[in-house]
């Protein structure tokens, strides 16, 4: 009886592995999809070129005090769910990698419905969900904000925009609405790191 228990958990893997390889997302033509489905795929497979390790500064405006001193921020993003989804996670670049002491926001896209979303995991403490549009020349894609779940008693995050300069630089620009709707912009410039 002990080995089927140690074997069940072998089993399962199996079975969900072979389940996922018979039910893979299907790879869509964004030739033979509506204009706005076409936009929003080249988009997301547009953000999926940034899958790397990327760090630079950081600017604000209006400025911060405790930003004055900081160092540069980390940025990884990589594909993951199959292809289905795209994490970004923000870091100081010089502080200890532990999330429950320092920012550590996590950003996810993905596409639904024909759209691409970003839903951002706050350090505030909420979920904002952003929908995206994109540039004539598809080197900018912009998110407006959709609507947020949690707490917003702190702020929470309202606009991005992602400029993709090179396939080594790229910029991000996120807005970030205080309590009383006071707009605060932060401004990256990120290179590859690998």
């Amino acid at each position: 009886m002990k080995s089927l228990r140690s074997l069940l958990p072998l089993v399962l893997l199996s079975l969900s592995t072979f389940a996922l390889s018979q039910s893979d997302a299907p790879k869509l033509d964004s030739a033979k999809l509506d204009p706005a489905k076409a936009d929003a795929l080249k988009a997301f497979d547009k953000l999926k070129t940034l899958a790397a390790t990327w760090q630079g500064p950081v600017t604000m405006e209006p400025p911060m005090a405790e930003m004055a001193s900081a160092g540069p921020v980390q940025v990884t993003l990589r594909v993951t769910s199959r292809g289905n989804s795209v994490v970004h996670e923000m870091k100081d670049a010089a502080s200890a990698d532990d999330p429950t002491k320092t920012d550590h926001p996590v950003t996810m896209f993905y596409l639904e419905n024909g759209r691409l979303l970003l839903t951002h995991y706050c350090d505030a403490g909420n979920r904002p969900r952003m929908t995206a549009r994109t540039s004539g020349d598809g080197k900018t894609i912009e998110f407006d904000f959709l609507d947020v779940a949690g707490d917003t008693q702190h702020g929470h995050m309202y606009h991005a925009v992602f400029t993709i300069i090179d396939a080594n630089h790229h910029t991000e620009d996120w807005t970030f609405m205080m309590p009383g709707d006071k707009p605060m912009h932060g401004h990256m410039d990120l290179h590859r790191v690998n």
